[in-house]
C-alpha cells in the first residue's frame, strides 16, 4: 500500500468519525461548543437539521475519497477529480474557520482535526 491509498483510508475514516459527531449533535447532545462557532451547548432545531446533513454529506465526501484513489470501486460514472479539488479547497477554508472561531474547544480539537484532514486531502488531490 503507498502512501496515497491509506491517507484516503485514514481521510475517510476521519470523515466518518465527524459524521458521527454531527449526529450526536443532531440528536441534541451537549457538545455544540465544538462546532458551528460554539455558540449553544446544545444546538437548537435548525441546527440540528444542519448537522444530520452534514453528517450525509461527510460521508459522501469519504467515498469520492476512496473512490479517487481506487480503495472502492463504487460508481464508474462520477468524476471524482473536480470533487476532490472542490471538498480540499473547502476543508482549507473550514480550517481557516475553526482557527478564528470564538470558541476556544472548537479552536483547540476542530482546528487541528480538520487542518490534518486538508493536508492529507492536498496530497490526494496533487497525486
Amino acid at each position: 500500500m503507498d502512501f496515497i491509498y491509506i491517507s484516503s483510508v485514514i481521510v475517510a475514516i476521519l470523515f466518518v468519525s465527524v459524521a458521527v459527531f454531527q449526529v450526536i449533535l443532531s440528536l441534541g447532545y451537549p457538545f455544540g461548543e465544538f462546532a458551528m462557532g460554539g455558540y449553544y451547548k446544545v444546538l437548537p432545531k435548525k441546527f440540528r437539521i444542519v448537522s444530520a446533513f452534514n453528517a450525509v454529506i461527510l460521508l459522501f465526501m469519504g467515498l469520492v475519497f476512496l473512490q479517487h484513489t481506487n480503495v472502492l470501486n463504487w460508481s464508474y460514472f462520477l468524476s471524482t477529480n473536480i470533487l476532490v479539488w472542490v471538498i480540499t479547497i473547502f476543508l482549507g477554508v473550514n480550517t481557516i474557520a475553526n482557527l478564528i472561531s470564538q470558541s476556544k474547544k472548537e479552536r483547540l480539537i476542530m482546528t487541528p482535526l480538520s487542518g490534518f484532514t486538508f493536508i492529507l486531502c492536498l496530497f490526494i488531490a496533487l497525486s
